[in-house]
């Protein structure tokens, strides 16, 4: 293993997190070699005597395989490779080798493979020169093409094929997507540095039994499913692929449809690992990776995990908006997870108010809808059959309630009205008084939010 600082002396944090990649790829480390240089080496990357090094290291060890954490160039890794008589990997072909085992759904596959093979492309630097003949005569005419151009060829052609059946997946998204849209269901994406505890807080908030592992990318296909939260009803959760420093570039294009589920989200939960010291940098390493695929601008939620390894308390704090903006909770213990979900409610519906409803019988959907979504807080059936209703929901979405048909606005629900999770009010007591009193601090909130 090859740890190189450019400028600087190797940061120990990342050459643990380069040991972890190791390990997640399966390799057994046992030996390092570490170095420091101004500026890349435009031969070995690392200077010849310690290119040297590395290779007597590797033949005392009986290594096999020689892992550099840097982004080498097709000659430099060449180079390296005949000076050791080895296999060389940097990190971007060391994770994705990590995301080609790890890799299940058929999206996946294909995924991988168009990254592999967009970062092959600009190693194929070999030909059959037996191949390479040229002249006229008999038995001196050749195919008149190299191996290295027919690979060149083939590659080219396979990632047209790639990235046509991928163009089609991502329809097939963006229809399921478009119609999530036209029914008002909340989405929100889990993003994160990998191994932050994303799928194990996914399995806790759903109930879902995806896999997980302590292991850096031990998920890849990305998952959605729905949850019920009391207050906005059904909402969408995504669990998406884990950020690393560096990620490569050939990755975050191969995966774009996956990252797609964070830029449209409605909500970003970015999980964080609260027992990691590095993690105020893990933070900032996560939010340029979405500034790079668009998702900059959606609201964020810090969910600080794994409390249980630290000495916090699972707690919920909002930001100077007023709006939740970190939430620490244990996913692996549940502690904090009702905060966190009464948190995911208001940050999704930050504009959420109560208003009173009128909604006749030819509007009977409307309501089975709201209380589709628990939107419903209070209601009374009229004589006529029907119903004044008080209901939570966005600005938005009462606006656009109130120009459907058979849907009007009323001041409160009307005498008579009753909790709907608790014994009917009599109208005009002092209970109504209590409510209307409430009615009327919420006016000043309404106010402001119009």
């Amino acid at each position: 293993m090859v740890g190189v600082g450019i400028g600087h002396p190797v940061d120990p944090s990342d050459t643990s997190e380069f040991r972890a990649l190791a390990a997640s790829a399966g390799t057994q480390v046992v030996g390092q070699v570490l170095a420091t240089r101004a500026r890349p080496d435009p031969k070995y990357f690392v200077g010849s005597g310690k290119a040297e090094e590395i290779r007597a290291c590797a033949e005392a060890n009986e290594a096999e395989l020689v892992l550099v954490d840097q982004t080498l160039s097709p000659s430099q890794e060449r180079n390296l490779e005949k000076l050791t008589n080895r296999r060389v990997l940097d990190r971007n072909g060391l994770i994705l080798d990590i995301f080609a085992q790890r890799a299940r759904s058929f999206e996946g596959k294909l995924q991988v493979e168009l990254a592999q093979l967009s970062h092959l492309a600009t190693r194929l630097v070999r030909g059959w020169t037996h191949l390479e003949r040229q002249k006229g005569g008999i038995g001196l005419r050749g195919p008149g093409e190299t191996q290295l151009e027919t690979d060149r060829r083939l590659i080219a052609k396979r990632i047209r094929t790639l990235r046509g059946r991928l163009e089609k997946l991502d329809r097939q998204r963006e229809t399921g997507r478009h119609v999530r849209r036209e029914v008002p269901v909340p989405t929100v994406a889990l993003v994160g540095y990998t191994n932050a505890g994303k799928s194990t807080l996914f399995n806790a908030l759903t109930g879902s039994a995806t896999y997980t592992a302590d292991q850096l990318f031990a998920t890849l296909d990305p998952t959605v499913r729905r949850m019920h939260l009391a207050g906005i009803g059904e909402v969408v959760l995504a669990d998406t692929v884990g950020f690393v420093r560096e990620l490569p570039h050939e990755l975050v294009a191969a995966f774009r449809s996956t990252l797609q589920e964070a830029r449209e989200a409605d909500l970003l939960l970015h999980v964080v690992d609260a027992s990691d010291p590095a993690r105020a940098e893990r933070i900032l390493q996560v939010r340029a990776v979405l500034e790079g695929i668009g998702a900059g601008a959606v609201r964020e939620l810090l969910v600080f995990n794994k409390t249980d390894l630290v000495d916090e308390r699972p707690r919920a704090l909002d930001g100077a908006d007023g709006i939740p903006a970190q939430v620490w909770a244990s996913a692996a213990t549940g502690a904090g997870l009702d905060d966190l979900k009464a948190a995911i409610v208001r940050a999704v519906r930050p504009n959420q108010i109560r208003r009173g409803l009128h909604i006749e019988l030819r509007a009977a959907s409307v309501r089975s809808a709201l209380y589709a979504r628990n939107a419903v807080r209070a209601e009374h059936q009229n004589d006529d059959g029907s119903w004044n209703m008080d209901v939570e929901l966005d600005v938005t979405e009462i606006a656009k309630l109130a120009g459907s048909a058979g849907v009007d606005l009323v001041d409160n629900a009307g005498a008579g009205a009753h909790d709907v999770d608790g014994p009917p009010v009599p109208g005009g007591g002092p209970a109504d008084a209590e409510a209307n009193a409430a009615d009327d601090s919420r006016q000043p909130e309404e106010k402001r939010v119009a």
